[in-house]
């Protein structure tokens, strides 16, 4: 079965399991390490891979072959995406200005535009989609005039000298009271939904008992991070939400589709679809 997630600690961590053939019943998976930006594209298109890891904010532009899986995303609290400048701290200084974002399709993007409709008086100028580990060097050398980051950069930015703008996910949680929903997992319809859900948790379930079984999986594709990096990377992002997203899980990617279409910035859908046992899903 092919199947594509990032190759950040987190999706590592969360499927170390199932890929390396330690989840009893699965079958065997051909992996693609792909950047969220790619499989975001890929989720809109024909013939992508029967399983893949893509933001929350994709899913209106999914093809209607796949489902969301209720397990091994990403979606919390305190670990939302931050807007990074060089010596500025005013959520006004970026009126006019290029942004780096590392995906158009992402969450964060998402949360930044309907941030910046309240904070940034006029708008932002030019918005350029680079990989979210270019993005703070970028910022750095004055290549761009503001970034928005994701991932371990909420542990790494000063180390590049850059000032915090906002940190998304807490003006999302003040909000709307909600945790806030990141990385999805979706699979294709004509598979054993229920069944992949189970393999998926029992993945994660390995991982919390046997944390040291992925470590060099991890990383080995943690792109350069620390070990303590990565160590707080999972810790942030891998929670009860990656076993099960539940009432307040569905309730936070209802929340957030639902008033980025009311905006007009995403594709209206059919939210009470998204949860697998919705008679919408069951046809």
């Amino acid at each position: 079965m092919k199947i594509a997630y990032s190759p950040c600690p987190n999706d590592t961590f969360v499927f170390h399991a199932l890929v390396h053939g330690l989840v009893p019943g699965a079958p065997s998976f051909d992996v693609t390490y792909a950047d969220i930006d790619i499989t975001n594209t890929l989720a809109a298109e024909p013939g992508g891979p029967e399983m893949m890891k893509i933001s929350y904010a994709a899913l209106p532009w999914v093809r209607p072959e796949y489902a969301l899986l209720p397990c091994g995303g990403a979606l919390g609290r305190g670990c939302g995406p931050l807007v990074l400048s060089k010596g500025s701290a005013d959520p006004a200084s970026l009126s006019g200005k290029r942004v780096a974002v590392p995906s158009e399709r992402s969450t964060a993007y998402l949360l930044f535009r309907l941030w910046a409709a309240q904070q940034v008086p006029g708008g932002v100028g030019e918005i350029v989609v680079m990989p979210f580990h270019e993005i703070m060097p970028a910022v750095r050398d004055g290549k761009i005039d503001a970034g928005l980051v994701i991932h371990e950069a909420r542990f790494t930015y000063p180390s590049y000298g850059l000032d915090l703008l906002t940190d998304l996910g807490s003006w999302w949680e003040s909000d709307t009271g909600l945790p806030i929903p990141l990385g999805a997992i979706i699979a294709h319809r004509s598979l054993d939904l229920a069944a992949i859900a189970g393999w998926i948790r029992s993945s994660v379930e390995y991982a919390w008992a046997h944390p040291a079984a992925s470590q060099e999986y991890v990383l080995r594709h943690a792109q350069e991070m620390s070990a303590d990096v990565a160590e707080a990377h999972i810790a942030l992002y891998v929670n009860e939400f990656t076993r099960n997203l539940g009432e307040d899980g569905y309730a936070a990617v209802e929340a957030l589709l639902g008033r980025a279409a009311r905006e007009g910035l995403v594709p209206a859908m059919d939210l009470r679809a998204l949860r697998l046992d919705s008679p919408a899903e069951q046809g």
